[in-house]
């Protein structure tokens, strides 16, 4: 049995998704940019609270330098993302700082979860919601189309 959608509500949806389907990728590759340029400049200038963390999860590279330098690469993905130009290559970027921030779990354990795998941390609770920030930079992704492409370029070219 299918369901009938009340003619108001009909109504309301027929004006509300034609605008959700219109805006609702560039809002998210807006609020994208905001958060990476946000958390990138607060790495900039070393008033991040997850400098630590990160200077012991990386701890084969200098502290000093590492985690400006992560806070630099995160605002220019945000700021390319803000524009929206080179995007494939700006997400790619934005995909492997946020895999890498995964790795606290494999190096430090013991900072991101309780009693078991199934309590985390603070700092777990953290790093785990990059999930969500990941999935949307390929719902971001999945709406470029073939037509942003270089000249010539073939479907088989673009990925």
């Amino acid at each position: 049995m299918r369901h009938e959608l009340n003619p108001v509500i009909r109504s309301i949806d027929q004006r509300l998704v034609p605008l959700l389907r219109r805006w609702s990728i560039p809002l998210l590759r807006y609020a994208l940019a905001i958060v990476f340029i946000w958390f990138g400049a607060l790495k900039v200038f070393d008033v991040t609270p997850v400098a630590d963390l990160v200077r012991s999860t990386i701890y084969w590279i200098d502290g000093s330098w590492v985690v400006p330098a992560l806070g630099v690469v995160e605002v220019l993905v945000g700021i390319g993302l803000l524009l929206g130009r080179q995007i494939r290559l700006v997400l790619l970027l934005l995909i492997l700082q946020m895999a890498g921030t995964f790795l606290v779990f494999l190096i430090l354990p013991e900072t991101t979860f309780d009693s078991n795998i199934f309590e985390l941390t603070v700092e777990g609770e953290f790093i785990l919601k990059n999930l969500v920030l990941i999935t949307a930079a390929l719902v971001v992704g999945s709406a470029i189309r073939l037509e942003d492409e270089p000249e010539g370029a073939t479907a088989d070219q673009v990925e």
